[in-house]
């Protein structure tokens, strides 16, 4: 018997929690604070205890500050809410797991990276970490699921019918974001949500994080800096120059550095990485990460712009677009150990919006685009890399091309070779 809450909605994080608690002795799930790591954890645990909890004056924070072992005691697999509130309960988790041997004796959930400040060990072999992230829209229902992103690399592949989908619902979907309690909401409700969220961020979870007070000012100048760049290869000198253009603050680059070393440490914003690998062996591709938040919500809190203002900037959808793809995309691969990265030629300027990749080295290329009318280009482009990359090297070619596209009504290969991918039917 476990925890399991009755409305519990299945997520794909599930099954990756299930499996690691067969091989480790602890699992520590970590992921942006109310993406649902609390249910999704009580969902494998037998006992809990809620270092949050305000009960009793924080009797269960007090506890676990005077003797961490004494948390620890209940019924396996034990949860622990929000252990980065008493760092040493890392130690005292790992220290149990050695003593006992026993596999899945212990579940962890975070919201922040703590400091390593009273972690004596790193815990390797013993504790284990899990990302979790916002509901993906097949996680949360938008999507039907009838293309399996890891059958598609079997080819074992068929042309299916998506779930329904229009701009109006897409930019819904991207407004309310991938959070589980605001599935049932009102889009004004959820917008209010997105922008409560980064408040509370601002105002009181950054200075929790390592007892450091941040200009209020400037971190929301790099907010909405960030959210105007979203699924960019944005530098931090271009969103210093930014800030100081669009909101009048000056701000120097250090200052923009620790910032986002907090926003990470949050689990506030993604970096999707450069692909390492040079696939035409004789080029140089560049390096620079693309920056987006962790759910396309907070992009659209933190400029505060509405679907209406979307719906007539349709450049900004686009990229915004481009980061919910890459949040699901995430989600779905990484079930697999499957990794998302994206490419950049520096002398040609040839893109690809993600490159994912497998432990077996295969991997597919992608263009995400918001409109079907956009599919064909795409497909050129596509294709001119996998040319590019199979002359330079012909071992090293994309085993599969796609197009991720917005509004679309069908999954299906086209005469070329590359598949058009609604977003509305892939699942993991």
């Amino acid at each position: 018997m476990t925890l399991r809450k009755s409305a519990y909605q299945t997520r794909i994080v599930d099954d990756m929690i299930r499996e690691k608690l067969h091989t480790f002795g602890a699992v520590c799930i970590e992921g942006p604070k109310w993406c649902g790591k609390t249910w999704t954890a009580l969902n494998h645990a037998a006992s809990a205890i809620m270092i949050g909890d305000p009960l009793n004056n924080f009797q269960a924070r007090t506890l676990a500050n005077l003797d961490s072992s004494l948390i620890l005691q209940g019924e396996q697999p034990r949860l622990i809410d929000e252990w980065q509130e008493v760092p040493s309960i890392w130690d005292a988790v790992r220290h149990a797991v050695d003593q006992s041997n026993q596999k899945g004796s212990y579940l962890l959930t975070g919201s922040s990276t703590p400091q390593t400040k009273g972690i004596l060990h790193s815990g390797t072999g013993r504790i284990d970490r899990i990302k979790m992230r916002p509901m993906t829209l097949f996680e949360s229902g938008e999507s039907n699921g009838s293309v399996s992103l890891s059958q598609l690399f079997d080819r074992r592949f068929q042309s299916a019918k998506a779930s329904a989908v229009s701009l109006e619902s897409l930019i819904r979907w991207i407004v309310r974001g991938g959070w589980p309690g605001s599935l049932k909401l009102s889009l004004t409700q959820s917008m209010d949500i997105a922008r409560s969220y980064l408040r509370s961020i601002i105002k009181d979870d950054l200075t929790r994080l390592d007892n450091t007070k941040r200009d209020i000012r400037k971190t929301s100048a790099l907010l909405k800096s960030l959210a105007r760049n979203v699924a960019t290869t944005v530098s931090n000198q271009t969103l210093r120059k930014d800030i100081l253009d669009n909101e009048k603050e000056t701000i120097d680059t250090d200052t923009v550095t620790n910032y986002l070393d907090a926003f990470r440490r949050m689990y506030l914003i993604e970096e999707q990485p450069a692909i390492e690998k040079d696939y035409r062996s004789r080029t140089r591709v560049a390096k620079s990460p693309k920056r987006h938040f962790v759910d396309p919500s907070l992009a659209v809190a933190a400029m505060e712009v509405t679907p209406a203002m979307l719906m007539s900037d349709l450049r900004l959808l686009g990229f915004l677009f481009e980061s919910l793809v890459y949040r699901d995309l995430l989600v779905y691969s990484e079930k697999s150990n499957g990794k998302v990265f994206h490419y950049r030629h520096h002398d040609t300027g040839m893109e690809v919006d993600a490159i994912i990749e497998w432990n077996d080295g295969s991997w597919g290329a992608f263009e995400v685009k918001l409109g079907s009318h956009q599919i064909d280009d795409a497909a050129r482009r596509l294709l001119a890399f996998s040319h590019s990359i199979e002359e330079a090297n012909p071992n090293a070619k994309p085993s599969i091309l796609g197009v991720v596209c917005g509004l679309s009504d069908y999954a299906y290969q086209r005469e070329d070779g590359v598949f058009v991918l609604p977003i509305t039917s892939l699942k993991d």
